[in-house]
């Protein structure tokens, strides 16, 4: 079984919390009152039989790490993302500026750590009750990076199938990575 560390970012107030929530089945609703995370939260669970590769599948036990979105945990930032295997950035596309710092979060914790963007999904999240939907344009940087608009209450099963996509092009890599380095070890 594979296990994978995945990090959820993003500005306050985003959806972090509902989405790694509702991800790891903590919870099934999506309201409530605000309460900012403090750090970091830790949610552990399992993902079965997702398809890596046409007839291969695999089980994977999944740590998804609810990163606080204030900048004042900034220093925190370098534990977080030792050993990440993905990153899923939130943003609320109906608040104005929050597509501002998706650049941010992208280049902090996928550049630096040298991730693909295969191993990067941008959840551009509307909240209950939210505004009328907006396609706000993520940087440029971000162009190879899949953006999927996602809404609990509207379409909760396409959450968790884009996730399950997401998970699989994180595990095919860690599973090429693997590969790489027993052929390593057999060559030397």
């Amino acid at each position: 079984m594979f296990k994978s560390k995945i990090l959820v970012l993003g500005p306050c107030e985003s959806g972090k919390t509902v989405i790694a929530n509702f991800l790891s089945d903590a919870t099934e609703t999506s309201g409530g009152d605000y309460h900012p995370t403090q750090g970091v939260r830790i949610l552990e669970f399992e993902c079965n039989s997702i398809e890596i590769t046409p007839g291969r599948t695999a089980n994977c036990e999944v740590e998804l790490w609810d990163c606080s979105g204030n900048h004042r945990f900034s220093t925190c930032w370098p534990a977080f993302q030792k050993d990440a295997n993905g990153v899923i950035i939130v943003y609320n596309p109906d608040q104005p500026n929050q597509d501002k710092d998706l650049e941010t979060w992208y280049t902090q914790f996928v550049q630096t750590q040298m991730l693909k963007d295969s191993q990067c999904i941008v959840f551009a999240h509307h909240k209950p009750m939210g505004t009328e939907r907006t396609r706000t344009q993520i940087p440029p940087s971000l162009s190879k990076v899949t953006c999927v608009h996602t809404n609990l209450d509207e379409d909760p099963d396409s959450v968790r199938e884009d996730f399950k996509n997401f998970l699989a092009k994180v595990l095919s890599n860690l599973t090429d990575k693997r590969d790489q380095e027993e052929l390593s070890i057999m060559n030397h």
